[in-house]
């Protein structure tokens, strides 16, 4: 059985994708709330996302936050994370970029210019390829249908203008809810979507 990509992101309310993790992520267009996720955080919303991490066997990156995980997590083996850290560490890493960056991190690969012909080998490769953060790289991937589930952790926030998965000239798409997890004691919700491959359907609430 092929295996599936998932693209894991954090969102405000209104949309927002761009830097959750910290002041200094992605202050591109003048973002002024880098880190906007870390007074949201609690111990469910935690398990949630290390339940994900721990299930996968491949991560898929575009290169922003490729360059943002490779500073960071190799060095955090023996920290209080060193449980994200060791797992990372362990798995194979994919990185889409149209330039030629230096991938020091071990088990790091850069992937082809076909990008589905690629996708499609992952596939057949491993059985849980996540996509976390990567903002640009995930629009690609949503607006080619190269994916198989959204997973969004819906934050209690609301920032304004920033990156966002659905931009205002985005393409249409129909998904349907896989699950939907209760909100966590920050009033986190975690949603998780499958594309149906179908225009959405429109009507007339007079019928």
């Amino acid at each position: 059985m092929p295996g599936r990509i998932c693209i894991d992101l954090f969102i405000t309310l209104d949309g927002v994708a761009q830097a959750p993790g910290g002041p200094g992520e992605d202050p591109d267009g003048g973002f002024r709330f880098g880190g906007w996720q870390a007074p949201l955080l609690d111990e469910a919303a935690g398990a949630q996302v290390d339940e994900g991490i721990q299930a996968m066997d491949a991560l898929l990156l575009g290169r922003r936050t490729y360059d943002i995980f490779a500073a960071y997590w190799p060095y955090q083996l023996d920290s209080e994370d060193a449980g994200i850290a060791r797992k990372f560490d362990a798995i194979p890493k994919y990185v889409a970029s149209r330039g030629a960056p230096d991938l020091g991190w071990r088990g790091s690969h850069l992937l082809g210019a076909d990008l589905a012909a690629e996708l499609q080998a992952l596939r057949g490769r491993h059985q849980e390829i996540h996509v976390i953060g990567s903002i640009d790289f995930a629009r690609t991937l949503f607006a080619e249908g190269l994916f198989d589930q959204l997973n969004l952790w819906v934050h209690p926030i609301v920032v304004g203008p920033g990156k966002r998965l659905f931009p205002d000239d985005g393409p249409p798409a129909a998904l349907e809810l896989v699950s939907a997890e209760p909100a966590t004691e920050m009033g986190t919700v975690l949603l998780r979507y499958r594309p149906t491959g179908a225009v959405p359907a429109t009507g007339d609430m007079a019928s």
